[in-house]
């Protein structure tokens, strides 16, 4: 047998090898589980590629680990598709899920399966733009590694579980756009670790923004399109590292003269409230790239320098007595 010939027979066996081991990749369970999930999903085209004659780690929509974990499915993200029914309950055997997805899935409906609480190892949760009704559940608060929440553009109601505030690790919390009522916990001023963004616009959450907030150093806060009432001047303090609040759409009464925003402040938008005063001339040291005070009842003259003559009338209109540049001269 001659070198040549020695080389392609090694290339052969070395290919047929690697070929025959990665089809067993996949853990039989999570097998198992993904073809459960598939059929109470109603075999969608979506996952057609779910074979069970294939490897499961080169489905469609999933990820595995490596060989530390045995290869075992660390990722489940369904992602707009032709996909009616309800979140399987299945979900929660994925023993090793760290990040699961069932993203713009308008067919999507039901409450959220007690079962997620399961995963011990999850980080990320986003079941976001579907029609998921039911609470936000409360059992979210016993998977200690997650860091990113996302359950927004969902039809879910009743109040925001307090218990939320538990989590360790919590990065980012969006409840934006559903139909949650009440108030925003007191224990939200109280997160053990990273304070985190936190987006709950487009509710129907009432009463007022809790004074233990104002201890936090948030970098985003966004409680627009609610009725949230009262003051909400604890929230801006010149030594936070604060880059985003929208507080915009409320029913919020507070005097604005003696805020002072930090200097990292770059999107503020507070319009549509009831919010008195005048634009203190300290605002014009942040680099703010959005602001908007309009439908207030503001007065005084809007003060010169920094980015604040930057904005339209549109940023200032409605107020009781504003003037200055970018509205008509103070008289």
């Amino acid at each position: 047998m001659d070198k040549t010939t020695t080389l392609l027979l090694f290339f052969f066996l070395f290919t047929f090898l690697t070929t025959s081991f990665s089809k067993n990749l996949c853990n039989q369970d999570d097998k198992t589980t993904l073809l459960k999930i598939k059929k109470a999903l109603n075999n969608p085209y979506h996952l057609a590629s779910w074979d069970p004659r294939t490897d499961c780690c080169s489905w469609y929509c999933l990820e595995c680990g490596d060989a530390t974990v045995n290869h075992r499915v660390t990722a489940l993200t369904i992602f707009s598709g032709q996909i009616s029914g309800q979140i399987p309950p299945e979900v929660g055997d994925l023993s090793y899920l760290q990040t699961l997805v069932f993203r713009k899935l308008t067919n999507l409906t039901g409450q959220i399966p007690r079962t997620i609480a399961k995963l011990k190892y999850l980080r990320s949760l986003r079941l976001s733009w579907t029609n998921l009704t039911g609470p936000v559940p409360g059992f979210l608060s016993e998977l200690k590694n997650l860091q990113w929440v996302d359950l927004s553009f969902n039809d879910l109601s009743g109040s925001i579980p307090s218990s939320l505030s538990l989590l360790p690790n919590l990065v980012s919390l969006d409840l934006s756009r559903n139909k949650l009522t009440g108030s925003i916990p007191e224990s939200f001023g109280s997160f053990p670790a990273k304070v985190p963004d936190l987006y709950l616009s487009h509710n129907q959450l009432s009463g007022y923004i809790p004074k233990t907030l104002g201890n936090l150093d948030f970098s985003k806060i966004d409680f627009s399109r609610n009725k949230l009432g009262g003051d909400a001047s604890m929230l801006f303090r010149a030594n936070k590292t604060t880059w985003y609040i929208d507080l915009s759409r409320n029913m919020l009464q507070f005097d604005l003269s003696r805020v002072v925003i930090p200097k990292t402040l770059g999107i503020l938008d507070l319009n549509h409230n009831g919010i008195t005063g005048n634009i203190p001339v300290q605002w014009t040291e942040a680099p703010l790239q959005f602001f908007n005070v309009s439908y207030n009842r503001l007065c005084g003259h809007i003060p010169t320098g920094g980015t604040l003559q930057e904005f339209d009338t549109y940023s200032y209109f409605h107020n009781k007595c504003l003037c200055g540049a970018p509205l008509d001269s103070c008289k």
